[in-house]
């Protein structure tokens, strides 16, 4: 929450930071990408440090590194030091937002995670509407600086409730961390991939660094694929990659959010440009996405426990495809209900998605290993609008949006693959010994991993 809060709220100040501090429009939104680099870069990492040392040690420290790294934005007396400081931020972010999935998993068995996946997701929903309301009040009366003293506060609150809440020791599954040659590949990699997709926009997908990035980051893919083969103790374990449910549902989660920032980085022009609604009406326009968004997560929980992982995940893919179709028809003449019907059944397949993905990738988790599945899966979730706006931004969005949308929403229907490889029942509960049990090695073929690796 404390994420999606600030990240929404950087936006409506980043023009006040901008006048204020002299920067430029390139040192602005470095300001961004920073933090996006570095928080894609390590969450893999982060979650498989949670698995061995603990995931409650690395929340608190990362709650905790995450306030101090914002009092020092608002300190800050020039944009470098703002720009560093945005990546200390991502950094501590990396540490804080795997724990809390894996946390989740610590309390809660498999059967009843669709409720506080929910409530999760409704507050992240809840924090993302709000950051643009509450930032733009605070930069109105107080300046720029005070949208990091508001993490401040919230950041304590965390850290203490950390303190104070109780879950079940989580097994650990080995002693030894991951070594250092594998997340270092794995972190330039990842920070590479974010880094050329960023720079899309302003280069083109056929133009000399965009190319040099792609082939760089398949060198280093090809260099940590050897590695981790040889390694006794990989980044990611055997476990967790030949389960197919989790590696389904981060897909599924790739795909989605491509679509959806994609489809939001396009409607900008279409409500702006094409339909000529200035900055207020347009974010009226989006706001049936946001609702639909936060009260649909309760009832996506619902159906998950109800219909399972793999109907629910489909119906919610089916909607998002609607949704992007449906704006992609939009005319000159478009009413505020037409927009919002397709807004509305995007925001609805979103929630949906994200909630049963989510589920379905805690859930399946093997034991002792939640921590690099919440990396991994809020990797795919910082990769996927990178890529979806890396998408719209190739296509001629000044020209015509409906063939930007069209594509991203033939993006969105390549989620169906993914959800049709997710369980068919309902999530299952852990026995007493299975939730409890010390997980044997990675490479054992009767692991706990076992269970789920040809899904359930």
């Amino acid at each position: 929450m404390i994420v999606a809060l600030d990240g929404t709220v950087l936006i409506v100040a980043q023009p006040s930071l901008q006048h204020d501090l002299g920067a430029s429009v390139a040192q602005v939104q470095w300001t961004s990408t920073a933090y996006l680099l570095a928080v894609a870069a390590l969450l893999v990492v982060a979650g498989r440090l949670g698995d061995i040392h603990g995931h409650r040690r690395l929340l608190l420290g990362g709650v905790l590194g995450f306030g101090a790294a914002s009092a020092g934005i608002a300190l800050a007396p020039g944009v470098g030091w703002v720009i560093a400081l945005r990546a200390a931020q991502g950094v501590f972010g990396a540490l804080l937002q795997p724990a809390t999935l894996a946390l989740l998993r610590l309390a809660y068995p498999p059967d009843r995670l669709g409720t506080p996946i929910a409530v999760r997701t409704s507050a992240i929903g809840i924090a993302a509407a709000a950051g643009p309301l509450l930032g733009g009040a605070l930069v109105a009366h107080l300046g720029w600086r005070a949208v990091f003293v508001l993490n401040i506060p919230v950041a304590l609150a965390i850290a203490a409730l950390t303190l104070a809440v109780r879950v079940p020791t989580p097994p650990r599954t080995s002693g030894h961390g991951p070594g250092f040659t594998g997340p270092a590949l794995l972190a330039s990699g990842l920070a590479l991939l974010v880094y050329t997709l960023v720079g899309v926009e302003a280069h083109g997908w056929g133009a000399t660094p965009t190319l040099l990035g792609f082939l760089t980051v398949t060198v280093a893919g090809a260099a940590l694929a050897v590695q981790q083969r040889r390694s006794a103790h990989p980044i990611v374990p055997p476990a967790v990659a030949r389960s197919v449910p989790v590696t389904a549902a981060m897909a599924l989660l790739l795909v989605t959010t491509a679509a959806l920032f994609g489809t939001l980085f396009t409607a900008t022009f279409l409500l702006q440009d094409v339909l000529d609604l200035d900055p207020l009406a347009t974010g009226l326009r989006v706001l049936p996405m946001t609702a639909l968004m936060v009260l649909g997560a309760p009832v996506a929980g619902a159906a998950l426990r109800r219909h399972g992982a793999r109907r629910t995940a489909l119906t919610g893919s089916v909607l998002v495809v609607l949704g992007i179709a449906a704006l992609s028809r939009l005319s000159t003449a478009a009413s505020a209900a037409e927009t919002g019907m397709g807004f509305a059944l995007l925001g609805a397949g979103f929630t949906t998605v994200m909630v049963t993905a989510t589920g379905t990738v805690v859930g399946d988790a093997p034991p002792g290993y939640a921590g690099v599945v919440g990396g991994l899966k809020q990797t795919a979730m910082n990769v996927g609008p990178t890529l979806g706006i890396a998408v719209a931004a190739g296509m001629p969005l000044l020209t015509s949006t409906g063939p930007t949308l069209l594509l991203l929403a033939g993006f969105a229907a390549v989620g169906l693959l993914p959800a049709s490889l997710l369980p068919t029942g309902r999530p299952r509960a852990l026995t007493p010994m299975t939730a409890g049990r010390r997980p044997e090695p990675a490479s054992s073929p009767s692991g706990p991993g076992a269970g789920t690796a040809n899904g359930r």
